[in-house]
C-alpha cells in the first residue's frame, strides 16, 4: 500500500467557513485535460479515476488532489504577526472568520519581521500556518451540471426558510451561506451552486458543462 500524501488546496473565505461549520464536505475542480467522451475515463480502483491522455505516449492524468486516504491542507487568506526577528513564535489571523492562532514557524521562515498590516493571499500561505486539514474519502469524475441537490448542499449551500410577501406558506430558498439577509435566494440548491461556480469560474465555463474532479473529504485534526 502506497503511503498517504499531503497536498495544498485553496478555498475562498465563504468555503473556509462552510468547512469549519461542517457544511462543506466536497469540492469540484475542473479537469485540466477534458475527456472527449465518458470512454476516456478509467479507474485504477475505487476513488482512483484517471483520464486517458489523447497522446498515448503521455501519462494518463489522475486527480491532482490525490486519492482516498491522502490529505489536503487548506490555504486561505491570512495575516502573520511575529515578535522580534528570529523569534519562532507567530500569530496567524485568518480572514474568513477573524480567528487567530499561535503557530511555531520553522527556521527558514524567521528571516524577517512580519506584521498584521499585510494581508497575504491564500496562495502564499505556508504549510505551518494552515489550521485546516482534510482527508480525502472519495474521488470521481462527473459532468459539472450533473450535480444533484444533496451534493449541492455538501458543497456548502444552505437552505433558508422565509415567508413570502403574501404572508404564507413558508418557503425555502438556497444560497451560499451564511444567511446575511441580503443575498438573493434560489429555488434549488443546485441553482445556488451554479451561481457560485459562475462567480468564480465564469458563466461561459458553467455553460460548457466541463468534466470535473469531485473530491469528497472529512475534516481531521492537524
Amino acid at each position: 500500500m502506497s503511503q498517504a500524501k499531503e497536498r495544498p488546496i485553496l478555498f475562498s473565505a465563504p468555503m473556509v467557513c462552510a468547512i469549519l461549520e461542517g457544511r462543506k464536505t466536497v469540492t469540484r475542480r475542473a479537469v485540466k485535460i477534458q475527456p472527449r467522451s465518458k470512454g476516456d475515463i478509467g479507474s485504477y480502483g475505487i476513488g482512483q479515476p484517471f483520464i486517458r491522455h489523447p497522446n498515448p505516449t503521455k501519462r494518463n492524468p489522475e486527480c491532482p488532489y490525490g486519492r482516498p486516504g491522502d490529505r489536503l491542507w487548506v490555504r486561505e487568506t491570512h495575516k502573520i504577526s511575529t515578535g522580534k526577528v528570529g523569534d519562532s513564535q507567530a500569530c496567524v489571523r485568518y480572514q474568513a472568520d477573524g480567528d487567530y492562532q499561535a503557530k511555531v514557524m520553522p527556521q527558514p521562515e524567521t528571516a524577517g519581521p512580519r506584521t498584521f498590516d499585510r494581508t497575504r493571499p491564500s496562495i502564499h500561505m505556508p504549510r505551518w500556518a494552515s489550521r485546516i486539514l482534510l482527508e480525502i474519502t472519495d474521488v470521481r469524475v462527473e459532468r459539472l451540471q450533473d450535480i444533484n441537490e444533496q451534493q449541492a448542499l455538501a458543497e456548502g449551500v444552505v437552505g433558508v426558510d422565509f415567508r413570502p410577501d403574501d404572508g404564507f406558506p413558508m418557503c425555502r430558498g438556497y444560497m451560499v451561506g451564511p444567511d446575511d439577509g441580503k443575498s438573493p435566494l434560489e429555488t434549488h440548491a443546485a441553482k445556488a451552486f451554479a451561481g457560485l461556480w459562475r462567480s468564480t469560474n465564469g458563466a461561459e465555463n458553467w455553460d460548457t458543462n466541463p468534466w470535473v474532479w469531485v473530491v469528497e473529504f472529512k475534516r481531521i485534526q492537524p
